[in-house]
């Protein structure tokens, strides 16, 4: 197999990424595409039937897209490619507006793991869902300079280049214009935007982002610049080798999931420790006509790739890496490993991911973190462990993990999607 995507897959992602400032939107996003390749979407709450062809389901801020071949047994397995939604960021709070001083402010909380600083002093936009009091939910998008996080001058803080410390409830209010607090009517500003009576909003889910758009960087631009990579790049990927895949689909069953809430945890009713894969799989194999026994022979024969963004060696700290694994930008996609299960790969695993890799002809790395710096963890693990598959994880390696913009090589976007398409369609 030859590999099928190149950079042009990558100036999708960047299409793709402004598009989807929160997780509402990445699905939006993320339907949009499969719809254009003749997928259908399916309620939950309607009875699913066993015709062939491309569907997908959407849980708030997760989505699950597969393919049925053809004449596919209903013992067939699946080839799950995960992923997931959510980056970290700024969350508006349920009581918005705030201020000091003759300054309008936005109440927000920390949702993830954020490096603080990489917040301040940028252009920043809103955008989430308003939910209205009927429960229909309605995305909203301000992608234009709105909010900023003003850093405290050197002047009043002479020693802010020796280590500056920002109180999340006091230092990370970003300021939207002057005037009384009370005035400041945020949500009457959103709704209008909307198209929305104030009066008819009862909730919302509001995220802050970074307006910069993507861009390409370096000499040659190798690289790429850009904002939720962690874990937009995999979505995009994602769904990119599935709508391949469905052209012309393998020996399996090939599926997307794009979590949301894995940068907290995953603990909701959308995210990967819950039922919701677990439930639409088994759905699928009994719309087929499928019984205990054929469904347990569907899932013995389902792998799982779960990709997520890797550290890539960092070229003024590379004492924090091990010394015998420094994955870096643009040597293709990375096989991420901890024998303490933090990733859920083991040998029978990386074998797929490698011939996979193998049958796209894209290379491939090996990531570990040091001994003395635990690593972090994504939805590999929780997958397995909710499904009880074979899975692996994987992604591509970055810097600036978890900053407003992050960096990765400008090929590495692609050499996954082939790689993804690979295990797809084994």
């Amino acid at each position: 197999m030859t590999v099928r995507f190149d950079r042009t897959h990558t100036d999708d992602l960047m299409r793709f990424v402004s598009s989807s400032p929160t997780p509402y939107h990445a699905v939006a996003e993320t339907a949009a595409m499969l719809s254009a390749a003749g997928f259908v979407e399916l309620s939950e709450t309607a009875e699913w039937d066993d015709n062939p062809g491309g569907k997908y389901v959407i849980r708030a801020g997760s989505i699950v897209a597969w393919f049925v071949p053809e004449n596919v047994a209903p013992h067939t397995g699946f080839r799950v490619f995960g992923s997931h939604t959510d980056s970290p960021t700024l969350k508006v709070k349920p009581r918005p507006d705030a201020g000091a001083a003759g300054w309008r402010q936005v109440a927000v909380e920390v949702y993830g793991g954020i490096p603080r600083d990489t917040w301040l002093d940028r252009d920043l936009g809103i955008a989430g869902r308003l939910v209205t009091r009927d429960g229909a939910a309605h995305l909203v998008n301000i992608d234009r300079p709105l909010l900023r996080i003003p850093r405290v001058a050197i002047h009043l803080d002479r020693g802010v280049n020796d280590g500056q410390v920002l109180d999340p409830q006091n230092h990370l209010k970003p300021v939207w214009g002057l005037g009384d607090p009370a005035d400041g009517e945020l949500i009457a500003y959103l709704a209008e935007e909307a198209g929305l009576a104030v009066a008819d909003v009862v909730a919302w889910d509001l995220m802050v982002h970074d307006v910069q758009p993507p861009a390409y960087l370096g000499r040659d631009g190798e690289l790429l610049t850009c904002s939720r990579l962690d874990n937009l790049v995999s979505v995009h990927a994602g769904a990119a080798a599935l709508i391949a895949a469905s052209e012309n689909p393998g020996s399996h069953v090939p599926v997307l999931v794009a979590f949301d809430h894995e940068e907290c945890g995953s603990e909701s009713y959308a995210g990967a420790a819950g039922p919701f894969l677990d439930t639409v799989l088994r759905r699928v194999v009994a719309a087929r006509g499928a019984g205990s026994d054929q469904i347990a022979r569907a899932f013995a024969g389902t792998a799982v790739m779960s990709s997520d963004t890797g550290h890539s060696v960092h070229p003024n700290y590379s004492e924090r890496h091990d010394p015998d694994h420094h994955p870096i930008a643009g040597g293709g996609p990375i096989l991420k490993v901890n024998v303490n299960q933090r990733y859920a790969t083991d040998a029978a695993g990386a074998a797929l991911f490698v011939a996979a890799c193998d049958r796209a002809g894209v290379p491939w790395q090996p990531f570990t973190s040091r001994n003395s710096m635990p690593c972090g963890t994504t939805i590999g693990p929780i997958t397995a462990a909710q499904l009880g598959v074979l899975t692996v994880d994987v992604g591509i390696a970055i810097l600036s993990m978890h900053s407003v913009r992050e960096l990765c090589a400008a090929d590495d976007p692609f050499y996954l999607a082939a790689a993804a398409h690979a295990f797809m369609t084994p």
